[in-house]
């Protein structure tokens, strides 16, 4: 309960150490080699090196990545299908290999120009035309999605940044108010949308309730339950009363024929009682849940078990196992309850219910509060927003805006990475590091210890923290 406690603030400082509130220096005399590649004389080796690494390593994450996708769409792929995966894999790799490679150009062709470092040409300004030069390679399609995901970590990092710097303090459950405040904004475009059709509103399907979305036709709805109802009225009939299996199955079905037989509102668009709308939904998500949570630390500890197979029982029956189900079934009950409510007291249904019915709903986010999860949500309900006010006319379209937001998170986290490791989020310092072939750490932080952030110092702890090293040695 601890480390909930912990993640249940926006981000961690530590408060005991005063953080400087700004740079002493703007400007570093330092050469190529003595920041930049201090294992090489030659910026043309060095970032040759660094791109033929990337290319390797990118190779193996996006073959991965594709494959996985494909595997999970459950069927024979198609020669097509396969073409269309390996020029996937392919592009892909030269989006990211190329943005790695020509980070490493920037850097030293700035340094060339200028005459000299400071603090924006350390690694802001290179990673973003970098970044700049790199988008236009990956396909549009994949544009909005790379951008969210880096500027989720970006705004984490950014307001680390200042939280490291004292210029606020953090907000505790600060997570579980953005994911509230997101997904009753989610819940209602949902609730208004006609298509529907991005990946969140699936989510939202399935978690909050199938049948509130615009234009749903409830007589088909209506009718397929009906249908359904015969069928296990059949069954039930089909099961033997001397298996207490089976007994145990028509208890189940005459309870769930029961709660069926509530009442419900004439507006509300779900089958059978609001009570089976409720508490179905809630049941069923929370036993995802429960499945989903055990299922993967089961996965994570295979090794474990195999060699101690008497830590099944204790790991299994933990008390943090039902942490996301809880989360998953609490939110689906009071969503649903709360919508209800609304339905009978107004005398009437209204997407408008979706924004009291979603925050209460998104407080749940409590017992699984997660920051990469809710600053996800946060951004994904800007951009439908956004491009919700655009189709309506409220709002303008910009052109280019999602690349630019990507080049400019880009270069936040190749900031962060540099000038100030601590307050990046570490699985993508290693990712980094990965990337890099260990070339990120190696870099030279001792020069930028002169901008008066104690670089070098906290880079140590990183390293320490990360399980990774700078102890390498290159050929180029």
């Amino acid at each position: 309960m601890n480390s909930q406690r912990d993640n249940s603030r926006l981000l961690y400082c530590d408060k005991s150490v005063k953080m400087p509130t700004k740079f002493s220096k703007f400007v570093i005399d330092a050469t190529c080699k003595e920041y930049v590649h201090p294992w090489t004389d030659s910026c043309i080796s060095a970032t040759a090196g660094l791109g033929l690494h990337a290319i390797q390593e990118c190779l193996r994450i996006y073959t991965t990545v594709y494959l996985v996708t494909m595997v999970m769409r459950g069927k024979r792929p198609t020669k097509n299908e396969i073409k269309k995966m390996l020029m996937g894999i392919l592009q892909s790799t030269a989006f990211l290999s190329w943005s790695t490679f020509t980070f490493s150009m920037f850097l030293c062709s700035f340094r060339r120009l200028t005459g000299n470092f400071n603090a924006l040409s350390v690694a802001f300004l290179p990673s973003f035309f970098s970044s700049l030069s790199a988008i236009v390679i990956e396909r549009p399609s994949r544009r909005t999605m790379l951008c969210l995901y880096v500027s989720n970590i970006a705004t984490e990092t950014l307001f680390k940044m200042g939280l490291w710097r004292g210029y606020y303090r953090s907000i505790p459950y600060g997570n579980v108010y953005i994911f509230a405040a997101s997904m009753a904004t989610l819940l209602y475009l949902y609730r208004n949308s006609d298509g529907n059709n991005d990946a969140i509103f699936r989510i939202i399907k399935f978690v909050a309730s199938p049948y509130e979305a615009k234009n749903h036709i409830q007589s088909q709805i209506g009718d397929r339950a009906d249908r359904r109802d015969g069928q296990s009225d059949r069954v039930e009939h089909s099961i033997s009363k001397s298996n207490i299996l089976m007994e145990t199955l028509r208890a189940y079905h005459r309870l769930t024929k029961w709660i069926k037989s509530f009442g419900k509102h004439c507006r509300c668009p779900h089958p059978h009682s609001c009570a089976n709308f409720v508490l179905g939904g809630g049941s069923k998500l929370f036993g995802i849940g429960l499945t989903v949570q055990i299922g993967l630390k089961l996965i994570v500890q295979l090794k474990t078990l195999l060699r101690k197979p008497y830590l099944l029982k204790p790991m299994i029956f933990q008390k943090k196992n039902i942490d996301l189900a809880i989360f998953l079934g609490g939110f689906t009950v009071i969503y649903r309850f709360v919508s209800c409510t609304l339905r009978r007291f107004n005398d009437g249904d209204n997407p408008i219910h979706a924004l009291p019915a979603g925050l209460l709903a998104g407080l749940t986010f409590v017992m699984f509060p997660n920051n990469t999860i809710a600053l996800y949500v946060m951004w994904k309900s800007l951009q439908l927003f956004w491009n919700k006010g655009i189709e309506n006319g409220t709002l303008p379209k910009i052109k280019g805006f999602v690349i630019v937001l990507y080049c400019f998170s880009t270069a936040v986290l190749f900031h962060a990475a540099m000038v100030e490791p601590q307050n990046l989020r570490a699985s993508y310092f290693k990712f980094l590091h990965s990337l890099s072939g260990g070339r990120l750490a190696t870099m030279n932080r001792i020069p930028l210890d002169q901008f008066g952030l104690e670089t070098s110092k906290y880079l140590e702890q990183v390293l320490i923290k990360t399980n990774t090293t700078n102890k390498l040695i290159f050929s180029f």
